[in-house]
């Protein structure tokens, strides 16, 4: 979502876009029937998190122990930035408290569960077995995981206006503008919002703006607010009108046609003038809040992502036989196609609780007749082309590979037709549609409009994904970067076609005014 940043009255304005799916994540952990490891009590235990980098465990913290307890509830919470693009590996470990232990190691083991932090969002709620070491259960231990966002994702709309401000300009009235600035912890005042200028007036009407509630307040609905008025002048002597105190909660009587009035009070004129009574009032005429739901928002409340691969088997991919091939198999079992699979699969299969994933192909001759499909399942099983997982995209196309001929023509049109129809029977489930072809060809542009014109009611965030995979890999093509080149290191592809997905998911929300399914509490 972008937003703008002001910087002087009647200047210019710059937009930020969007950025990364990058949040604050809090994990909380409880667990069950715990193994006993004291002899004269029940285990004192505690949870260590560990994260995966470069194929080590790191720790990222501890709870507190729970002294002689093999049901603990903890009151640490584990905070992790949540990235949506990447893979991120979680390991919880529980170890029984020996007190005259100072290496992690000499603390009894009581078992552990490892899973990546995009399926315990995914789910909210994870509840597991614990598992020691040697793979077996460890007895009937569990671990349960809850996942809340670190984020105060209210919004506030204000509309103000005033009634007989000071006349400020010696040839007209006044140019009245506002700025809001909030109290911090240090008692000093930090400047929060400024309106635009209404030119010539002693009763202006602001635009109404919208600005994040922690933003304004912190979140906190009674903490201070100072807002002060001022005349604008050319040269940046802004005259001072006045000013009042006052907090969201006093602002947020404005609700119904019920307005809500502060006298602007200038301490200087109050001070010299004895009847004085003010330099103005200042009205807010509506204050609402609401929530600005982000995609972890979405995501926490039960959305769904589904994933569609369609792969390209037309004659311009080169011999498969032939290591200059795309499709060629190295001796380790692996090719492009199956590099990109698993880099962008193993991230979104996280966020589909059946985990099932239709796999399509283009551009082959098929056994027995050797006729040319353009969108044919590549399990062979045209009523059901879905693959259980990630592996099982993979494992089918492997299967599949040494019984087709490459031909072509490169015609995408019938697999984007086919996953617009599957977008639109989603859309009644709440699902986004990613798509990934890992070799998109520069012929594919004329299926944009394809696209365009058979949308069979899908989910614009879908095509919006769709084309935006279609643009970038036809950017790739033109500058001759091969996919080799493109997926050193494979996590490179991930979060090129999966960055801006958070996006589309929410704008597509927002544009239709839904909520998630099941919001977060206040």
């Amino acid at each position: 979502m972008a937003y703008t940043l002001a910087s002087a009255p009647g200047g210019q304005t710059r937009t930020v876009g969007p950025q990364h799916c990058v949040t604050r994540v809090e994990l909380s952990v409880t667990a069950s029937s715990l193994l006993d490891r004291d002899v004269a009590s029940k285990s004192d235990p505690f949870c260590v998190l560990f994260h995966e980098v470069d194929g080590n465990w790191v720790e990222l913290g501890r709870t507190e122990t729970a002294v002689n307890n093999l049901n603990p509830v903890f009151g640490v919470k584990f905070h992790v930035d949540y990235h949506f693009e990447e893979i991120q590996k979680l390991r919880f470990a529980m170890f029984d408290e020996d007190k005259c232990a100072t290496q992690l190691y000499e603390h009894d083991f009581l078992g552990e569960f490892i899973c990546t932090l995009g399926v315990i969002v995914s789910n909210k709620k994870l509840h597991r077995p614990l598992i020691l070491a040697n793979g077996k259960p460890a007895g009937k231990g569990s671990i349960t995981i809850t996942a809340q966002e670190l984020s105060d994702n209210r919004i506030i709309t204000l509309t103000l206006s005033g009634r007989k401000l000071d006349k400020k300009d010696f040839f007209g009235k006044s140019d009245p503008y506002l700025e809001f600035h909030k109290q911090g912890d240090d008692g000093k005042w930090m400047l929060v919002h400024r309106t635009e200028v209404i030119k010539n007036t002693l009763d202006p009407v602001w635009k109404p703006f919208t600005v994040p509630l922690i933003s304004l307040c912190n979140g906190d609905i009674e903490r201070n607010i100072k807002v002060l008025c001022y005349d604008y002048d050319n040269d940046g002597g802004h005259d001072f009108i006045g000013e009042f105190q006052t907090t969201v909660t006093k602002m947020s009587e404005a609700q119904n046609s019920v307005e809500v009035e502060f006298d602007c009070i200038n301490p200087k004129k109050q001070k010299k003038k004895k009847n004085y009574k003010n330099s103005g009032v200042i009205i807010v005429r509506s204050c609402k809040i609401a929530h600005d739901y982000t995609f972890l928002d979405y995501i926490l409340g039960g959305c769904q992502l589904m994933f569609t691969v369609g792969i390209d088997f037309t004659a311009s991919n080169g011999n498969p036989r032939e290591p200059s091939s795309l499709h060629y198999i190295n001796p380790l079992g692996s090719n492009e196609y199956l590099s990109a699979i698993l880099a962008v699969g193993q991230i979104i299969q996280d966020y589909d609780t059946d985990k099932m994933f239709p796999a399509l192909g283009f551009g082959a001759q098929l056994p027995p007749d050797w006729k040319v499909s353009h969108e044919f399942a590549i399990n062979f099983n045209p009523t059901n082309p879905f693959c259980y997982g990630v592996e099982g995209i993979a494992q089918a196309y492997s299967t599949c590979l040494p019984h087709i001929r490459f031909y072509g023509p490169t015609n995408f049109s019938p697999i984007i037709n086919h996953v617009a129809r599957f977008a639109a029977q989603a859309l009644q489930q709440e699902k986004a549609t990613p798509f990934l072809d890992p070799k998109c060809q520069v012929e594919m542009v004329s299926s944009r409009h394809e696209v365009g014109r058979r949308t069979y009611g899908a989910p614009k965030s879908v095509l919006r994904c769709l084309l935006g995979s279609l643009d970038r890999w036809n950017y790739l093509r033109l500058k001759s970067i091969t996919l080799k080149e493109f997926f050193a290191p494979k996590e490179t592809l991930a979060k090129s076609v999966l960055a801006e997905l958070p996006q589309q998911v929410t704008q597509y929300f927002k544009q239709r005014n839904l909520p998630p399914i099941n919001p977060a509490p206040e």
